[in-house]
């Protein structure tokens, strides 16, 4: 049976950036394809109890920033845990990188530029030059890609995504599911590693 992972994440999402390029490897290395999946975690979490950062108590605010510092740190990969632009506006970067996929064109390197942009670079993923430079920097077109990610049809492929996720059950990003289970979070890869070698 083929192995297939559907990746369902928020484009600013910090833990999704900290796992991107472990579960790139992983995929590659297992011989699985990937989904990308891109939504719209405001929309998700309204349905499934969930709170965007700025609803949540203090005192978990405080404890994500630890946490961070303890990955990237753990980890090795560099992470500005307060960065200039974010929270950020990411509708139109997630349908960026759909209109990517819908030409045929991986998704994964977009996603990571997008998110390097956010966590390492201070640069607004909300502004659309910004999109445009990421994706010339990755030899696309960057200026086509910003055309078709303002097609209804790009739109409605992202509030598709969000439909999906949760019905499937996510409720937070990164969610990858292999085979209907469900693996939340960049910090359960080791698991998702597992299931792909049974």
């Amino acid at each position: 049976m083929a192995k297939q992972i559907d990746y369902y994440y928020a484009m600013p999402s910090p833990w999704a950036f900290l796992g991107a390029e472990r579960f790139t490897r992983l995929a590659a290395g297992a011989g699985a394809s990937v989904t990308y999946k891109p939504c719209d975690f405001a929309r998700v979490f309204s349905r499934t109890g969930g709170f965007m950062l700025k609803d949540r108590a203090p005192a978990r605010q405080a404890y994500r920033l630890v946490e961070l510092d303890r990955w990237s740190r753990h980890l090795g990969i560099r992470l500005n845990r307060q960065p200039k632009f974010f929270p950020v506006a990411d509708e139109l970067a997630a349908r960026f990188v759909i209109a990517a996929g819908q030409q045929g064109i991986p998704m994964g390197p977009l996603t990571l530029a997008i998110m390097r942009a956010v966590w390492q670079e201070e640069r607004d993923i909300s502004d659309a030059d910004t999109l445009r430079a990421l994706a010339d920097a990755e030899g696309l077109a960057g200026a086509a890609l910003l055309t078709a990610a303002r097609e209804p049809t790009t739109l409605e492929a992202y509030e598709r995504n969000s439909d999906e996720a949760v019905t499937r059950g996510v409720f937070g990003a990164p969610t990858y599911v292999y085979r209907d289970e469900l693996f939340w979070g960049q910090d359960r890869i080791d698991f998702l590693e597992r299931a792909l070698r049974r």
